[in-house]
């Protein structure tokens, strides 16, 4: 049986190593964004440029050790995503985001034919602006409300990868955070909000269930077994005290890595009723309704005279979820307080276009779960470091997990991601 301390030096070696791998044959001339980027690929078509098409390219590869006794330790393909959008004029919008998520060794096969990897459409919405305050759509969309990181896009978060638990929504009415259904969302003054209407997922993540269910035992098929709870409604609204942010899209940024001045506070709900069955003695099943409510904050600023900067964030959640739902220990019925900070080390820089290249950003985060369900509370710490080799277009990510609450050999993990966007 190891000791702690050859498991950290067994993570440490190949940290090393493994860094060496993904790094050395990159091109160290890839700054928020990299200098050559601008607005990524544009096809315009007008002269000046409010009629056009955008493109975005980005893939993650990951390289995981769940402490070398897990099947999914190894290499894979954590996301391959594309996404375009498009304008016509300022009143008419439409986007599509597509790809593929979790290619490993254990869902390859020697054809490619796989009913496990699929190439699917995240999202799809149409949207319309109504006035400068006002914009309405529809379609598979991410613009759901509840916090800021239930909307926070996967291109330039600060951690490794999204706190599961604030994420609710996903799997269990939604699909990886999208909806479908209408929404509304706009800008007054210094207020951003946004809100929707959507039809409940029908196959969530408590399909697989076996039936029937056994007596006292919860479940998330409210739609599925007794076609109830169709409609779930959300939203969210934060008053923006600094700079204003970009908001023309639903993603939330994760860092600015210093490039701006936000202080945003956030409150948000989601509800959904009838949404959970329960069985009783008998075997007949009741159901019961969901709501979330949600306090965040979040803070982004550079600091001092040599480009360091923070990212700071922290978020309260109530979750009302029948008497003992859970799903594993990260969705459940009961309180969560989640927070993460990032510091970007300080740089000497004489040319504007080094300031986001070659630069070291540690963060640590911390998950609290108090759920009915669970008998003790649930726990998460992440430590890990980012490696900017040219802002959010060129990065690597090395992170460690610990998760005490999860079976033995799945509680220590060790991730390291190789990240590029176009």
């Amino acid at each position: 049986m190891r000791t702690k301390m050859t498991y950290v030096k067994h993570f440490t070696f190949k940290f090393y190593v493994l860094m060496l791998l993904f790094v050395l044959p990159m091109n160290y001339a890839y700054s928020q964004y990299a200098d050559e980027y601008n607005s990524g690929m544009v096809f315009k078509m007008n002269e000046d440029g409010s009629k056009y098409t955008r493109a975005m390219l980005w893939g993650q590869a990951w390289f995981q050790d769940y402490e070398g006794r897990n099947p999914n330790d190894g290499f894979s393909v954590k996301r391959a995503r594309i996404l375009m959008y498009s304008q016509l004029n300022d009143r008419f919008f439409i986007l599509t985001h597509f790809g593929v998520n979790g290619i490993n060794a254990n869902n390859l096969t020697p054809d490619g034919k796989t009913t496990d990897v699929t190439f699917f459409l995240n999202e799809m919405f149409l949207q319309y602006k109504v006035n400068q305050y006002l914009n309405i759509g529809g379609g598979l969309s991410n613009w759901g409300g509840i916090s800021r990181l239930n909307g926070q896009g996967s291109i330039n978060m600060l951690t490794l990868d999204n706190n599961r638990n604030s994420t609710v929504t996903s799997g269990l009415s939604d699909q990886l955070g999208s909806q479908l259904g209408i929404f509304f969302n706009g800008v007054v003054g210094k207020v951003n909000y946004r809100f929707t209407i959507a039809d409940a997922l029908v196959n969530t993540l408590d399909t697989n269930t076996p039936l029937p269910l056994q007596p006292n035992e919860e479940k998330y098929l409210g739609r599925k077994l007794l076609d109830k709870g169709k409609y779930v409604f959300a939203g969210y609204v934060d008053y923006q005290f600094l700079e204003k942010e970009n908001l023309s899209l639903p993603y939330r940024v994760g860092t600015y890595l210093g490039s701006k001045k936000v202080f945003n506070v956030g409150a948000g709900f989601f509800t959904h009723a009838d949404a959970i069955v329960k069985a009783n003695e008998n075997g007949e099943l009741s159901t019961y309704g969901v709501t979330h409510l949600n306090v965040d904050a979040f803070y982004d600023s550079p600091i001092g005279n040599n480009n360091a900067a923070i990212t700071a964030y922290a978020q309260f959640q109530n979750s009302k979820m029948g008497d003992n739902y859970v799903y594993q220990t990260a969705v459940g019925n009961g309180n969560t307080f989640y927070t993460h900070v990032g510091y970007l080390i300080a740089k000497d820089v004489k040319d504007e276009k080094e300031r986001l290249r070659n630069r070291w950003q540690p963060y640590v985060a911390y998950s609290h779960r108090n759920f009915t369900a669970l008998p003790k509370v649930a726990q998460d710490i992440k430590v890990g470091v980012n490696f900017y080799l040219d802002g959010h277009n060129a990065k690597i990510t090395a992170e460690y997990l610990n998760s005490p609450n999860l079976p033995k050999n799945n509680q220590n993990v060790f991730t390291l991601q190789a990240m590029i966007l176009l």
